[in-house]
């Protein structure tokens, strides 16, 4: 019989601490160690439970959830996830977090939870389990990133040069591109290597509907390229990245000669809204040959089956490897069922993608 998952929470709300363990605690795979309101309270907790896994939240008093999880990522560095409000602040704090190396985040938990209380607790117990897997290696090696990107005063260096590629607007060639648990990180690291005159990129990533805005500004400013929440109707341009809204499917269709981006409203798929399959198989049937299809780093198996129906069509396919992943479930799934004609590492996979657009 496996181990329980030691968990330790840290909220500063009572009520707060009391669904998340009444939640975490009916998984049998989970045992909560403990609870603190604050982080001196954790510090503590932490030297005398010696958790597995902690859910923190982001804003706290004394020392808020960003700087303790800096001195934590520093000092001990254990997997996180992050308990989010649904405000701007809120995604902001969150992706700085994950800039840390949290591993991944939920949005708090709504006190008239009665109706999603169910789905709530299936997805927060997924995301300590997942997290429970991710070592201690991953950790050092995302937050000594962090450190280097601080240090960094620019990322021209690391650019592809430009001048190889097609510096045409319409664009003929799509890379589709799909990521779940540390993808807000590893899509950033793809895309600040891409030049302003990419091909095209069009996303998604599993992420709460209002996150998936300032995600997609927080990218705008760190690469060459101009990153948009994708709208219902947008052309389709090289030199852009159209980012899924995190309640809406992502479809790709061609209209009078452009291809443009199309919101679906339907059912989730593969428990997913956006879904990485439904995207890449809107590609697949209305981009054709012309494109590349990327799966990183995420938890369960979303992209994987459009994925190898792309590949089986001669279209070449680019999974994130194991090493680099911080949960090889979507990558691991496509190298599975043969889906992925490419296996790189993740600082290899921007110059993957414009070698195979050439």
């Amino acid at each position: 019989m496996n181990t329980p998952i030691k968990v330790l929470i840290v909220d500063d709300s009572a009520l707060v601490r009391k669904m998340l363990n009444e939640m975490l605690s009916s998984d049998p795979d989970i045992k909560v160690v403990g609870t603190a309101q604050d982080p001196y309270d954790a510090r503590e907790k932490i030297k005398q439970l010696h958790p597995d896994v902690l859910t923190l939240d982001v804003e706290m008093p004394k020392m808020d959830g960003v700087t303790f999880l800096k001195n934590l990522m520093r000092l001990h560095p254990l997997p996180v996830v992050m308990v989010s409000t649904l405000t701007e602040k809120g995604a902001d704090v969150t992706f700085e977090a994950l800039d840390l190396g949290a591993v991944d985040f939920v949005t708090k938990p709504k006190i008239d939870l009665e109706h999603t209380f169910e789905e709530y607790t299936y997805e927060i117990c997924n995301k300590v389990k997942s997290a429970s897997r991710v070592s201690k290696t991953m950790l050092e090696m995302r937050y000594q990133r962090y450190v280097r990107n601080i240090e960094s005063a620019s990322k021209a260096s690391s650019q592809p040069t430009a001048s190889t590629l097609n510096t045409t607007k319409a664009s003929s060639t799509i890379v589709a591109l799909g990521a779940s648990t540390g993808g807000t990180e590893a899509i950033k690291e793809v895309l600040v290597r891409m030049p302003n005159n990419a091909p095209a990129i069009v996303i998604t990533q599993h992420i709460p509907a209002a996150f998936s805005e300032p995600f997609a500004k927080r990218m705008n400013t760190l690469s060459e390229m101009e990153v948009y929440e994708a709208e219902e109707g947008q052309i389709i341009e090289s030199g852009n990245v159209y980012i899924a809204p995190g309640d809406r499917h992502l479809l790709i269709v061609k209209e009078g000669g452009h291809f443009v981006c199309r919101l679906d409203d339907g059912e989730p798929v593969n428990r997913h809204k956006p879904s990485v399959d439904v995207m890449f198989r809107s590609v697949l049937k209305n981009v054709g040959n012309n494109t590349v299809a990327v799966i990183l780093t995420g938890m369960g198996a979303d992209g994987a089956k459009g994925m190898k129906e792309m590949r089986n069509q001669g279209i070449e396919t680019i999974a994130q490897d194991e090493k680099t992943s911080v949960v090889w479930g979507m990558p691991g799934e496509a190298v599975k069922i043969d889906a992925a004609s490419h296996i790189k590492p993740l600082d290899q996979v921007a110059a993957t993608i414009l070698s195979l657009c050439k």
